[in-house]
């Protein structure tokens, strides 16, 4: 994880985001180990103070902002317990937003953790693909196939860089939105795997009919019969997005999948909308069984853009 500091980018919101990202630290922290990166020593002082002695806090990987799942590297396993790292070219989402230290946070987190580094093929974000480690990819096409990223590259081209990286075999495509949002819409928000040959998608309540809306129900129509790499018929299923949820802001994330699995639980959001936050909180435990479903209010994280999966990223164990 990485702990906000920057006034130019939060602004008045700084200290609301930081309690929204303590207390998402200290929830996987009793789950499993969290390190807190922080720009300098002011900044690593002061997660210590917000997160408590459970969370390592450390200076030594320097970061601009929080959003860890596109900025880390995503760490791959050989299947014999061997690990690597992979930077996928972070560029501030297409140079949207700042991003001197964000650009090589991959890098440094590979040297913290001494693991060998490479850089893909292509410009993209953690948050844009979604993988089940089991042959299959999925993406939007807007946050992929984009000029501010992979400039000059195909389609195909695009999608050979991230079978490449992935170590996947079938990539499956959604069309998704470009210039909306920072990320030009992110998967991690409407779509996951939760198993090889299992996807969840978030749905919109019936009356809603923007953008955001008919994207959701675009998603769902191509991956209900969707194959993956293993020549299954993708199980969909479904999870209803809130009714009212407490914020209107313009880019606030609204989503039950923006997920993040620890061991042990999984960790999501809740919006006050308590007949539709209970009928996630049980749709997620059946889905994870074994897993405990906690749910947190972090609404002042998420009128940012993003939310607990996008401001963490998984390690595996050795």
């Amino acid at each position: 994880m990485s702990w906000p500091a920057s006034r130019s980018i939060w602004g008045r919101r700084l200290p609301g985001v930081q309690a929204d990202i303590a207390l998402i630290a200290r929830t996987v922290a009793a789950f499993e180990p969290v390190v807190m990166c922080a720009i300098d020593e002011r900044a690593a002082a002061d997660a210590r103070a917000h997160c408590g002695p459970g969370v390592t806090v450390t200076s030594e990987i320097p970061t601009d902002d929080l959003w860890m799942r596109d900025t880390c590297p995503v760490f791959r396993s050989d299947g014999a317990g061997a690990l690597d790292a992979l930077g996928l070219g972070f560029d501030g989402w297409g140079r949207k937003q700042t991003h001197r230290n964000d650009a090589r946070v991959a890098e440094y987190v590979a040297e913290y953790e001494d693991l060998p580094f490479g850089r893909a093929d292509f410009v993209g974000e953690g948050g844009a693909i979604e993988t089940d480690g089991d042959g299959t990819v999925m993406a939007t096409e807007s946050s992929l196939v984009a000029k501010n990223r992979n400039r000059g590259l195909s389609k195909a081209q695009i999608e050979a860089a991230v079978l490449r990286a992935y170590g996947a075999d079938t990539m499956l495509w959604v069309p998704g939105i470009k210039g909306r949002d920072i990320t030009d819409d992110h998967i991690d928000v409407t779509s996951r795997f939760i198993r090889p040959g299992v996807v969840m998608v978030q749905v919109p309540p019936g009356d809603r009919t923007d953008v955001w809306a008919e994207d959701a129900r675009r998603q769902l129509a191509i991956l209900s019969t969707a194959t993956d790499a293993r020549g299954r018929r993708l199980r969909v299923t479904t999870v209803e997005g809130p009714d009212a949820p407490r914020s209107h802001a313009r880019d606030f994330v609204d989503s039950y999948l923006n997920f993040h699995v620890v061991n042990g639980a999984v960790i999501t959001a809740q919006f006050g909308d308590r007949p539709k936050d209970e009928a996630a909180r049980a749709t997620l435990a059946a889905a994870f069984p074994g897993r405990t479903v906690v749910q947190l209010d972090v609404d002042r994280l998420m009128n940012g853009g993003g939310g607990i999966h996008c401001s963490t990223m998984q390690q595996p164990a050795r």
